[in-house]
């Protein structure tokens, strides 16, 4: 069984990088940007402009930042400037938060439902997120599944203090009833959407997840209290470092410390996960660099190649394209067996293996289509599958195996989240 990994925090070439290593393999990895539109960020924006066809608002956040907010969100939305009737209006004073970076030709996108994450939990808005037009949280009591593994339930009883506390669906059973019995969260889920992550599985006290769950409702009642006494174009909260959500992002199961050999960072993981279970170390050794004593200059290179090796013999082509990413497996150096058919499948079943390290590793998104080497057997075909979908229910990144196609392509999907790690790296996300 492969040892637990680390976090590296470091600058790599002029970028500032955070990335999960584990067995000299990068598994995640993601370039830190100085964005003053960070995604997380609150601001009270303008509606610039309605498209019914498209069905959008472009709401500009100030200085012309044009952002992409869809109407099926308008009547969550909280009117500042004029009383709320429910529509939305060119000229609307609204608060929004940047939940998606833009990525190539798309836009920024925005939500009206503010919500704060942190390690162990996420505390959100309520449908609608205001109703009087002054910041108050009202309306109905109904919560929505989020997109990284949590149940998907009604939260309203109809009756004000018995809304459920959503949890993750990767918890077991026993933890899901155990977070959802806690009384000091379910009496935040009565005002606020409120989702238990991943991570408090791993509590073996749940007094970390409470205080913060306190301490992000309490951040979340200010926010939607200064909402309405703030300007056009103010930024009402400023979301922590990219570095903090990659790792309250991370499963606490793939890592042991965090470490960076920046001593400012240091400072600011130190303050942040005081008291929490996540060690952090500062690198001092002068003499071997931490990206030396990783090997990071070629383990990025590699994920920039086309071709991929496998420890077979066998290799990997992956090709981005404007529409899909199309992945070939080859059988390449492997030496056939007697039994090429039992050959052909134990490559395969290590091709998957890499491609969900791959998937993830590089952040390949959207529409995936993978040509294995033909399998005579339907079985195993299918079994292949199976397979595939197990190891990409550990991507933190919601992914699935949809099917196969008449022509024996798997075809795989994974949600967008952020631009893949070469446009990240070369800097095209924003082009």
């Amino acid at each position: 069984m492969s040892s637990k990994g680390k976090i590296l925090i470091l600058k790599l070439n002029g970028k500032l990088l955070s990335l999960l290593i584990r067995d000299n393999q990068i598994l995640s990895i993601q370039v830190l940007k100085h964005n003053e539109y960070a995604v997380g960020n609150i601001y009270v924006g303008k509606v610039k402009n309605i498209a019914e066809n498209i069905g959008a608002a472009f709401v500009d956040l100030g200085q012309g930042y044009l952002t992409f907010l869809p109407l099926t969100e308008a009547i969550y939305a909280c009117v500042m400037n004029r009383k709320p009737d429910g529509r939305l209006k060119t000229g609307d004073e609204i608060p929004v938060q940047i939940v998606k970076e833009p990525m190539k030709t798309k836009l920024a996108g925005v939500t009206t439902q503010l919500s704060l994450s942190g390690q162990y939990a996420v505390v959100g808005s309520r449908q609608p997120a205001y109703s009087d037009g002054k910041g108050s949280a009202q309306g109905a009591r109904t919560a929505t599944a989020e997109s990284d593994g949590t149940t998907r339930q009604a939260a309203a009883d109809g009756a004000l203090g018995r809304c459920h506390v959503q949890v993750s669906s990767k918890l077991s059973k026993k933890q899901q009833l155990r977070f959802r019995s806690i009384e000091a969260l379910q009496q935040i889920a009565a005002r606020y959407r409120l989702i238990v992550r991943t991570n408090a599985g791993e509590l073996s006290d749940d007094t970390p997840l409470v205080e913060e769950a306190k301490q992000l409702t309490e951040q979340l009642d200010h926010i939607i209290q200064i909402a309405d006494k703030r300007t056009c174009f103010s930024r009402l909260y400023a979301g922590r470092p990219d570095y903090i959500h990659f790792i309250e992002n991370t499963y606490q199961t793939e890592y042991d410390e965090v470490v960076t050999d920046i001593p400012e960072i240091y400072e600011v993981l130190q303050e942040t996960f005081a008291g929490t279970d996540t060690p952090v170390r500062l690198y001092e050794d002068q003499m071997l660099p931490l990206y030396k004593l990783y090997a990071l200059e070629t383990r990025t290179k590699e994920l920039l190649d086309r071709k991929v090796w496998l420890k077979s013999g066998g290799y990997l082509v992956i090709e981005p394209t404007e529409a899909l990413i199309s992945i070939d497996v080859n059988s390449g150096k492997c030496e056939q067996g007697k039994d090429k058919e039992e050959t052909v499948c134990r490559i395969n079943r290590e091709a998957a293996e890499m491609i969900a390290v791959q998937l993830r590793a590089r952040n390949l998104s959207g529409m995936i289509l993978v040509d294995f080497i033909n399998m005579k057997d339907k079985t195993r075909e299918l079994q292949l599958a199976e397979y595939m979908r197990s190891l990409l229910k550990k991507d933190s990144v919601t992914a699935d195996v949809v099917d196969m196609t008449g022509l024996g392509l798997m075809e795989i999907t994974r949600k967008k989240v952020n631009p893949s790690f070469r446009e990240q790296y070369e800097g095209r996300s924003h082009t």
